[in-house]
């Protein structure tokens, strides 16, 4: 709708001028296609209650900042994996800490809002020893209870029925483990579990090969998202097939995580720099010389891998580009 200048007013709104028609605050609100009762707003450096949106006029010359409550860090920038959406793209594992405190105190620095858990016989011999749930709060960080060392697909799928058991969590990560060597994946035997969970009413969260027909695979079965590995388990090589993990991505309509191989944090950036929605590891942490400094590192890098994916890296070239102008050189 054009408003007439000979009628309108002159203001200044959000630090925009604009014109706008004579009315109400609340007016001028319902204008701007938002709603009276979800903002605050501050008319010439003073706040107007809300009550009396609808009764004060706004004047030539005013100047006003209309405010809402969105979600903070970085923008709304979150991700969603069976309808359960968080902020943080760092996963963490839960092992290999010297003790539940380091582990902990990680898991703080990375800003992880999703631990991995692996389910194992209660010490019945000491009851009262401390458990992991005593240091981390179920309630605040999600866990996602996995299989790790499982090397059938009926071990798999018995451990996540003990989990749901023991805690109720339908949420889970699978991994089906080909030889003890390498660690790799059976992925004949992962696919039947992932179908075999699926149907059960899992929600399976699936370690695998960096293939992308097998990932398309799982997403078939009922994986919730697929999790291709970087390197071998634990081994700190970092994204060795850069290729594969990108055509995972684009291929994907679920979820896709880079799981195993990080070994620091430029590793880190790699995964999210391909579009990966987020990232898993658990022994560049752990066994790192800081853990908590590294956890830190960790967060920064996958933040930063995730901006500069949104941002859209440059093209390359195959010669060199001057940043200025040659020509005009004294």
């Amino acid at each position: 709708m054009t408003i007439s200048t000979s009628t309108s007013l002159a203001l200044t709104i959000n630090g925009e001028p604009r014109r706008a028609a004579p009315g109400s605050i609340a007016d001028l609100v319902r204008g701007l296609e938002l709603d009276p009762a979800k903002v605050a707003v501050e008319r010439n450096g003073e706040i107007v209650p809300r009550s009396t949106l609808a009764t004060v006029a706004v004047a030539d010359g005013d100047v006003l900042e209309i405010v809402h409550f969105v979600g903070g860090g970085q923008d709304d920038d979150t991700w969603t994996v069976a309808g359960r959406t968080f902020r943080s793209r760092l996963i963490v594992g839960t092992g290999k800490y010297k003790d539940f405190a380091q582990n902990a105190a990680a898991v703080e620095a990375s800003g992880a809002e999703i631990v991995t858990v692996a389910v194992r016989r209660v010490n019945v011999s000491d009851p009262k020893a401390p458990m992991l749930t005593d240091f981390i709060d179920p309630k605040k960080i999600t866990y996602l209870p996995n299989t790790a060392g499982c090397f059938t697909a009926e071990d798999a799928i018995r451990t996540l029925r003990l989990a749901r058991e023991a805690g109720g969590w339908d949420l889970v990560k699978l991994e089906v483990l080909g030889e003890a060597r390498t660690l790799y994946p059976n992925m004949i035997e992962t696919i039947r579990a992932t179908e075999v969970l699926a149907k059960e009413g899992f929600l399976p969260m699936v370690y695998c090969t960096d293939d992308p027909i097998a990932a398309k695979q799982l997403e078939d079965v009922g994986a919730v998202a697929v999790m291709p590995l970087g390197a071998p388990i634990g081994s700190g090589l970092g994204i060795q097939n850069r290729v594969t993990i990108r055509l995972i991505v684009e291929g994907a309509k679920v979820p896709v995580l880079v799981d195993a191989g990080v070994g620091t944090a430029s590793d880190a950036a790699v995964a999210l720099e391909l579009g990966c929605d987020g990232v898993l590891m658990n022994t560049a942490i752990a066994e790192a010389k800081d853990p908590i400094r590294m956890a830190r590192a960790m967060k920064a890098a996958v933040e930063a891998g995730r901006d500069a994916y949104l941002a859209g890296r440059m093209g390359t070239r195959k010669y060199a580009d001057p940043s200025s102008p040659l020509a005009g050189l004294i």
